[in-house]
């Protein structure tokens, strides 16, 4: 009986564990614009080193941790780049497969000389 339950039982926590992870992240704005997803970014990087310490001193380990780098990262700069990025390439690609074509007909022309 206790061979049946246990398969039903991993599967249900992680289901549990995944629907909990979508709702924090829809829950906290995440899946929303760049603007939202900025304010997130703002608010986590205010509240994760605080919880850190004062998880360091309930464990009992009072090692001072180096600074955080600062990073410029703007989502709302790059919200879409890759994208762009993606098309431009598809765009030019008629493109430069015709002159890389010409390029290397250039050179088979003049190993044959």
């Amino acid at each position: 009986m206790a061979a049946k339950i246990l398969p039903v039982l991993k599967l249900a926590t992680k289901v549990t564990v995944a629907g909990g992870a979508v709702y924090v992240v829809y829950d906290s704005g995440l899946l929303g614009n760049s603007t939202q997803g900025s304010e997130v970014l703002g608010k986590a990087k205010s509240a994760i080193p605080p919880a850190i310490n004062e998880w360091m001193k309930y464990f009992g380990l009072e090692t001072q941790l180096p600074t955080l780098p600062k990073i410029e990262f703007s989502p709302v700069n790059s919200w879409n780049s890759g994208v762009r990025t993606s098309i431009s390439a598809i765009s030019e690609a008629p493109t430069r497969a015709c002159d890389y074509t010409n390029q290397g007909l250039q050179y088979v022309k003049d190993l044959t000389k």
